[in-house]
């Protein structure tokens, strides 16, 4: 298997913590919300054996920099992504995004569409979902959301219970899983950060749906888990009406974070993907 280095960079001023992996075309994996690069740890090394695979911490988030005046929007994120490609020499790239990350991939695709291969969304936040509003109209609210960061950083419970509901089967939630999950949260202003991230949530929604008919082009696998109760998985067909070149995976037995459940399966199914988009691509007569 191929050896996972822990690298850094300045992309913009931020410092970007990432891990890299492998040779071949650029494949960048973007976690989600809270996540970082450890969520990536069950399948970077198979993705790798025929990709070089980027999994950064995004600024923010993990152990990349995280400073008071970042642009939280999805923006904002989209565009601290960006930078991080330019400063990793990565001119172009397939991509995939989780939950909040794969929101993020949709922004950055809309920005720079020739540069983006191919897009793998996992439960990607968008407006069709339904679950969880009424938590994030209650972290909108200005006195929750001032007390939430620091009642999180003591109630470490609460960590957990977040991270074993993104599973399909709880049970499988390792001690590791938990402890890896919660490390980076310690860690000055990230909660704040997710916190202001909230805030913009309806217009990041909007941003959403605007940038879909610009990425219509860009062949996109979604993949769901079936046992979702964070991003709802009805609205997977809700999403692929505005991508035409859309396929659709369900994972039914996973949750929220099906590349941590199933990750033999998650990988196949992404790698059998990016090898059809390669076929199709050598396929296509020359213009």
């Amino acid at each position: 298997m191929p050896a996972v280095s822990d690298r850094c960079l300045q992309a913009n001023g931020l410092r970007i913590r990432f891990w890299q992996a492998g040779s071949g075309p650029a494949l960048v994996l973007v976690h989600g919300l809270l996540g970082y690069s450890f969520s990536w740890r069950g399948v970077i090394t198979s993705l790798a054996q025929d990709r070089e695979v980027f999994a950064p911490d995004m600024p923010g988030a993990g152990f990349s920099e995280c400073r008071a005046d970042l642009d939280c929007s999805l923006l904002g994120a989209a565009r601290r992504l960006l930078g991080f490609l330019d400063a990793a020499g990565i001119h172009s790239c397939d991509l995939i995004g989780s939950s909040y990350g794969g929101a993020t991939s949709i922004l950055l695709t809309g920005l720079i569409p020739s540069r983006i291969r191919s897009l793998v969304l996992v439960s990607p936040a968008n407006p069709w979902s339904k679950i969880g509003r009424k938590r994030l109209t209650l972290l909108r609210n200005p006195a929750i959301a001032l007390l939430f960061p620091q009642a999180a950083r003591v109630v470490h419970p609460m960590h957990r219970y977040f991270v074993r509901r993104m599973w399909g089967d709880p049970r499988l939630v390792t001690a590791e899983t938990l402890d890896g999950y919660v490390r980076p949260l310690l860690q000055p202003r990230i909660f704040e950060h997710a916190v202001k991230t909230v805030r913009t949530w309806r217009a990041d929604m909007e941003e959403i749906e605007s940038a879909l008919p610009k990425i219509a082009d860009v062949p996109t696998l979604l993949v769901w888990g079936g046992k979702d109760r964070v991003v709802d998985p009805a609205s997977a067909e809700l999403m692929a009406r505005h991508l035409p070149r859309a396929r659709i995976a369900v994972l039914q037995r996973a949750g929220h974070l099906p590349y941590e459940e199933c990750p033999e399966e998650f990988c196949r199914i992404v790698r059998d993907f990016l090898c059809d988009i390669s076929a199709a691509d050598i396929a296509r007569p020359a213009r």
